[in-house]
């Protein structure tokens, strides 16, 4: 069952992959042969963490090479596959709707490796990123979304999160945000700390007024 849910807030604040675009198959792909060029056992069979750093992950797995160079190399690899990349339901038009300056990406990836996705998906730039390269703390820590909401002149009270992964509902909650899942590369039980849980963003739809955003969408009852 689901229900129609009007809110107000002053600025959004995506994540990237899974919310606007999904390139997991690439992810997957890029990481089993990161794994098997470091020697990670069961390489052919890894599950990377969804909504966590590159360089966080490399960190865990191998703290014993530098990982800038570990980070360098995965991020080669993920640029370079994008056969399968696309736009998730709804993200574009829910984009092109929304005043530029309400709205930032909020990712776990690096700049350069954003950038390159947007582009090969066929998404603008925002003017307002806070990528992997910006904070000393990745998700589940609120950094990057306390930097969002910077970015937008808001409080993060005042944002809306739109998250589609645990660590990065848990970064916007710690952050003080209301957060907005997206199902999709996690079920609407992994997803239940955040506030509302829609099935995709072809649900959701935005006004600008008096300078905020009234969105309206199609939540999932719980």
């Amino acid at each position: 069952m689901s229900e129609v849910v009007r809110v107000q807030t002053k600025g959004l604040l995506f994540d990237m992959d899974g919310v606007l675009i999904s390139s997991i198959g690439s992810v997957v792909r890029c990481w089993r042969v990161w794994a098997k060029k470091y020697d990670i056992p069961n390489a052919d069979t890894y599950e990377v963490p969804h909504g966590v750093r590159a360089i966080d992950i490399v960190r865990s797995l191998r703290p014993d090479i530098d990982p800038i160079e570990g980070l360098r190399v995965i991020e080669d690899l993920e640029i370079d596959d994008t056969s399968d990349l696309k736009v998730l339901p709804g993200a574009k038009e829910l984009l092109e709707s929304l005043p530029p300056d309400r709205w930032a990406i909020v990712t776990s990836a690096t700049r350069r490796l954003m950038l390159g996705r947007l582009e090969a998906a066929g998404l603008p730039a925002p003017d307002r990123i806070v990528s992997a390269d910006d904070v000393v703390r990745g998700k589940p820590d609120p950094e990057p979304y306390r930097n969002g909401a910077k970015l937008l002149g808001c409080t993060p009270e005042e944002c809306i999160v739109v998250e589609d992964a645990p660590s990065g509902v848990g970064a916007g909650k710690a952050a003080g945000s209301r957060v907005l899942g997206v199902v999709g590369t996690h079920t609407l039980a992994q997803l239940e700390q955040a506030d509302w849980i829609v099935g995709s963003l072809e649900t959701v739809s935005a006004k600008a007024q008096n300078g905020a955003l009234e969105l309206s969408f199609l939540a999932e009852r719980r």
